[in-house]
């Protein structure tokens, strides 16, 4: 895994990048493999039943639209492996449009549908799908410990209806802190936005431990911050602002990626350095982010 530092100056903006369109074609082109390894058996019974029409659910917690980029690449993955769209394959789309309460009903909804597989696209949707069904094969697109969340048994030994990819990014929270830090020559005061709902279930997440102890080590102050839709990402601006925050790092979330472009854009309007978690934070007018490549 290798990880970058992508940034940017408020001034100008990116509508798109070649490299990064590359990058989600090969990780959806890897997921459209590893999915084909895993209707292996599926595969076979099938060939007992011709005219058999496959379908895959893909489970994700944003919406559709916005995952619209790894899913014509998925598509296009699959294509390339004899697997197309309408001919032998049915994708099942559902979107939780990034509320944690629609995923599970998603995921049911998958399963009454006799999905042949399930792609489930993030942390939240693995588990909704893992509850669901404990026979249809589940194929993960994570950036989380699956281990630590409590899906698979082990990385080589996943056990169960589970497989796929994680990228297990241990250690970044931290060194985002410490760029943002370098990058903002005397900044006292770091406001912290994160989608979880509760203060005190932050404060004991591996992610706040991490900022902490870099705030701590720098001597800088936190302000951590909860907004987990567009009013409360809204207010949260204007407590940074009220209480002189002088830059920002953004938690990991879906719901951030859903509403990167809000986040971006009161970033830039208040002048406020942020470091983001994803590089399309980047590519869309964000000044920097750090994360896997």
């Amino acid at each position: 895994m290798n990880k970058k530092f992508w940034h940017r100056s408020f001034e100008s903006r990116l509508s798109s990048n070649p490299k990064s369109k590359i990058q989600s074609r090969k990780l959806a082109g890897i997921i459209a493999l590893v999915v084909t390894f895993a209707m292996c058996g599926a595969m076979a019974q099938a060939q007992q039943q011709p005219g058999k029409v496959h379908r895959i659910g893909l489970l994700i917690s944003p919406s559709a639209a916005e995952m619209a980029p790894f899913i014509d690449a998925f598509r296009q993955g699959l294509r390339e492996l004899g697997y197309i769209e309408g001919k032998n394959i049915v994708l099942e789309i559902r979107g939780a449009e990034a509320e944690p309460a629609r995923i599970a009903d998603l995921a049911a909804e998958l399963v009454r549908l006799k999905v042949d597989i399930i792609v489930a696209e993030s942390g939240p949707a693995v588990s909704a799908a893992k509850k669901a069904t404990s026979t249809i094969p589940i194929v993960m697109r994570v950036g989380v410990d699956p281990v630590r969340m409590g899906v698979v048994d082990s990385p080589a030994y996943p056990g169960g209806n589970i497989t796929g990819l994680a990228s297990i990014t241990v250690g970044l929270i931290g060194k985002r802190f410490e760029l943002l830090a370098e990058a903002v020559p005397g900044a006292q005061r770091i406001a912290v936005l994160t989608a979880l709902s509760d203060r005190a279930r932050f404060m004991a997440t591996d992610e706040y431990k991490e900022i902490d102890a870099a705030a701590r080590a720098l001597g800088l102050k936190l302000q951590d911050l909860l907004a987990r839709d567009p009013d409360a990402i809204d207010n949260a601006f204007m407590a940074m602002t009220k209480e002189r925050a002088q830059a920002l790092i953004v938690i990991p979330s879906p719901r951030y990626f859903q509403h990167r472009e809000r986040i971006i854009k009161h970033a830039e309007k208040n002048r406020l350095p942020a470091i983001h978690f994803q590089r399309i934070f980047v590519e869309n007018g964000g000044l920097m982010s750090y994360g896997a490549d």
